[in-house]
């Protein structure tokens, strides 16, 4: 058994390894992934920010979580996409004839995901930073935000697994991407759901974007989450384990 797990983990390493090369290759997933959310950073706080109540004096403060939420999501299509490009080249099978860990090869692609991501969050704060954000948060507070946003992570790479094993085409692959991006717009991200008219305030409300939101929101300003927490958390969890389950059956199915 630990033999086993030695080499999935050494495997896994060599495909995050393989995976992340093509990343830092791409100009398009990094512009995409980490330059649009500050341009709208940017945009929302020095032209449109002066309009938008909140009931907060630094709306970068405000905005700010709902764009690491939007970085994630715009990652969402790559991950399907790279996937979709392995199955199609016969790179599963190739693996799957080599003495490599089977899961490895689809980990190596996830974890990719998870260490962009986090690469690109990273830049996005330290932007925030320069534009006015301030935290009083302490390294509990973080480390529960971290914790949360890695969730999330994890809960969209496997569903857009789930899209980049099974799609017949390029497009199929890609398009689980676009119902994801409308989320964090239809959210308390940029503006409280009291503005919102009945319905759009009933779905903004009810929707996994806006408690994860909010929670990291709490946090950061060193208040109570309360509830919101919990309910963050069930979302971001359940959505990972069903979409897991469904991605690792659509990947046994390639042999």
């Amino acid at each position: 058994m630990e033999t086993i797990k030695t080499y999935f983990f050494t495997d896994m390493k060599v495909m995050l390894g393989r995976s992340m090369r093509h990343v830092m290759r791409s100009a398009d997933t990094i512009i995409t992934v980490t330059v649009m959310p500050i341009a709208l950073m940017l945009l929302f706080v020095y032209v449109l920010g002066g309009a938008i109540k909140t009931g907060s004096d630094n709306y970068v403060n405000y905005l700010l979580p709902g764009i690491l939420i939007i970085a994630i999501a715009n990652s969402i299509g790559y991950v399907s996409y790279r996937l979709f490009n392995d199955v199609q080249r016969g790179i599963f099978e190739r693996f799957h004839s080599m003495p490599v860990a089977r899961s490895a090869a689809i980990w190596g692609h996830i974890m990719t995901s998870l260490v962009s991501n986090l690469i690109s969050l990273i830049i996005i704060v330290l932007i925030a930073l320069i534009m006015g954000f301030r935290s009083p948060a302490g390294i509990l507070s973080w480390l529960a935000i971290a914790g949360i946003l890695i969730l999330f992570m994890l809960a969209l790479a496997w569903i857009a697994a789930i899209a980049g094993l099974s799609a017949k085409s390029v497009d199929g692959a890609t398009a689980i991407a676009y119902p994801i991006h409308f989320l964090p717009l239809i959210s308390s991200a940029f503006v409280p759901t009291e503005t919102m008219p009945g319905p759009v305030r009933a779905f903004a409300e009810n929707q996994p974007v806006t408690s994860i939101v909010e929670t990291i929101r709490a946090l950061l300003s060193n208040q109570p989450a309360g509830h919101e927490i919990w309910i963050a958390l069930a979302w971001c969890t359940g959505i990972m384990l069903v979409a897991y389950f469904f991605a690792m059956r659509a990947y046994q199915k390639l042999n």
